[in-house]
């Protein structure tokens, strides 16, 4: 069971991916979307949210894609995760709300999901891809450092 909902796992998946190989050069969204068997246009709106967060950058042309707009241990899995709360708190349902969720279960939730994002502002970029890279993901990396200019 995972309490974060499908489009923060998939933010953080982006993320992770771009970091792995966007080392010589950007990753198309196409690139990303068939290594995660998504279709492409799944992934487009959470890509450009991550840019207008700066979590991204876009980078244009024939050979453009997605990089990292900043070092990996500057950004944080609760920043990734934030930008995917809240494109997809964009999307609201409608209807009453019982007194019961309102009063007690969302603060309760709500609590939890703090704790829960204050624990993922601990865990960088950085640490997930140690991560990926110890479990076989990802390209080799030739050049030292993480950060590309």
């Amino acid at each position: 069971m995972t309490l974060l909902p499908r489009p923060a796992l998939l933010a953080l998946m982006a993320a992770l991916d771009v970091a792995l190989y966007a080392r010589s050069r950007p990753v198309s969204s196409k690139a990303l979307a068939a290594r995660h068997d998504l279709p492409p246009r799944h992934l487009e709106s959470m890509l450009q949210a991550l840019v207008r967060a700066k979590i991204l950058k876009s980078v244009r042309g024939p050979a453009g894609g997605y990089e990292l707009a900043r070092e990996r241990r500057r950004l944080s899995a609760g920043e990734i995760v934030r930008v995917a709360l809240e494109v997809d708190g964009n999307v609201e349902g409608g209807g009453k709300v019982s007194g019961l969720l309102e009063k007690i279960l969302e603060p309760a939730i709500q609590e939890a999901e703090h704790m829960a994002l204050a624990r993922l502002d601990k865990i960088t970029l950085d640490d997930l891809h140690a991560r990926a890279i110890a479990g076989g993901f990802g390209e080799n990396e030739k050049a030292g450092g993480d950060f590309d200019i």
